[in-house]
């Protein structure tokens, strides 16, 4: 990545304008985006064919005049000391009103995130998968399906890649303990000791936060571009805390949408840099409080750094162009909103998915002796076995998967080898595992028979 070119500065173009074109740039309708409702940065609309009678410098003033006319003014600074800022475009207005109906109040209550029997199964889900995705994109190295292994069963982690995943679950469970509160930068420093708890070159640096002697910069991937150098250590205890009175100040005279709110902390805590390490998965883990804080209670049921990770360039260049163009926050807004949405589709694109694919079981047993004696967890564990011959179970993974007892864990696959004969039950060590016999699809049909 590199960086993006610097606008034109509107007080050195406009003296240069000839009169005609002074005129039309008072006088221009041209809004704060081009003609297809887009919030372009001028290293991108430089390259396109402006509007005709205008020139490309002078097609980015017109626009710059419009949004400075629009800009709120936020209560944080850049190293310069010059205000952050952004603009509510059309598109924004659109997008809010979109969250609002998909992630906050009431959700058709046949949902499975919303049936208290089964919600704990899509929570413990949704966490491991932000778990693995906000550590791969800070490089974490371990496949999806070691990690999900390493979760469920709750071994401890063999390397540091897994235990960046560990801390990155349990901070995210640290959030859902705290949503309810008000944050503090006590809160702040714990978060970033779970996160960072045995990854660090220096231990003691865990919850504290940098000093003059760090030397921290962002670099782009070869390491020969710096791309971003934080503000001053001695400014972070200031900083975080005006980030906290901002977080907590939803009862203000200037009203913020929620869902602004949370992102414009998510992309501060990534600006600041309190930290040596661990900024970007500190800064993703305060938007998922933040939205929990404000009762957008499906976000915990997403993951954005999935979405993140599958792009990472373009989050990269949305920090970029705000930091660029006058600390317009507005590129970055428009960025998260889109993975925002891209995050609720999957999700429901998810659970329509696994819904077909439970009513396709219960379709099976439909008539045969197990018709109504297997609960959504037994049946998800068939769903799987049909698909994995030969894979093993364990309670404890069980147990960890669905948020349930030991005893309940240990209920449901002992009835499913026991008493169905649907797994075989085997002794190793002092524990039992719990097989998929490879011929279980054959099991099946014998059974709908019966």
């Amino acid at each position: 990545m590199k960086l993006p070119l610097s606008p034109p500065c509107l007080e050195i173009l406009l003296p240069k304008a000839d009169s005609n074109t002074f005129f039309r740039l008072l006088n221009s309708n041209l809004g704060a985006t081009d003609v297809e409702g887009r919030y372009l940065h001028w290293d991108k609309l430089r390259h396109l064919q402006p509007p005709e009678g205008w020139s490309s410098e002078y097609y980015w003033a017109a626009l710059k005049l419009t949004r400075r006319k629009l800009y709120k003014k936020l209560p944080f600074t850049s190293k310069s000391g010059a205000q952050f800022q952004f603009c509510m475009t059309d598109s924004i207005y659109r997008d809010l009103h979109w969250i609002d109906q998909n992630a906050a109040g009431r959700i058709g209550m046949d949902k499975p995130v919303t049936n208290p029997h089964t919600r704990d199964t899509y929570l413990v889900g949704s966490l491991i998968e932000e778990a693995i995705s906000s550590s791969q994109l800070e490089g974490a190295s371990t496949t999806r399906n070691v990690a999900k292994e390493m979760l469920r069963q709750g071994r401890k982690p063999k390397d540091h890649s897994e235990q960046m995943i560990f801390n990155n679950y349990h901070a995210m469970q640290f959030i859902r303990e705290y949503k309810e509160e008000k944050l503090t930068t006590a809160m702040i420093l714990q978060l970033h000791c779970v996160l960072t708890e045995a990854t660090l070159d220096d231990a003691d640096k865990a919850g504290q936060y940098r000093d003059k002697g760090d030397d921290i910069h962002v670099v782009n991937a070869s390491g020969t571009v710096s791309l971003h150098t934080p503000p001053e250590a001695s400014e972070l205890p200031e900083r975080v805390e005006r980030l906290c009175q901002f977080a907590n100040d939803l009862d203000g005279k200037e009203f913020i949408h929620p869902v602004i709110r949370a992102i414009i902390l998510h992309f501060m805590v990534g600006y600041d840099h309190p930290f040596v390490d661990g900024n970007g998965r500190t800064a993703r883990a305060l938007f998922y409080w933040s939205m929990a804080n404000q009762q957008y209670w499906l976000m915990e049921f997403i993951s954005i750094s999935r979405i993140i990770k599958q792009a990472p360039a373009q989050y990269g260049r949305a920090y970029l162009y705000t930091e660029t163009d006058d600390n317009d926050l507005t590129y970055f807004i428009i960025h998260q909103l889109e993975v925002i949405k891209k995050a609720i589709d999957e999700l429901h694109e998810y659970l329509k998915k696994k819904e077909l694919e439970l009513n396709s079981i219960e379709k099976r047993l439909d008539g045969s002796v197990l018709q109504g004696q297997l609960n959504h967890r037994q049946l998800a564990i068939l769903r799987h076995a049909l698909d994995h011959p030969s894979a093993i179970y364990s309670i404890q993974e069980h147990q960890a998967a669905h948020r349930i007892s030991y005893q309940t864990a240990r209920t449901d696959l002992l009835k499913l080898s026991d008493q169905f004969k649907i797994l075989s039950k085997r002794k190793y060590g002092n524990l039992f595992v719990f097989v998929a016999p490879p011929d279980l699809g054959q099991t099946l049909t014998d059974i709908e028979k019966t």
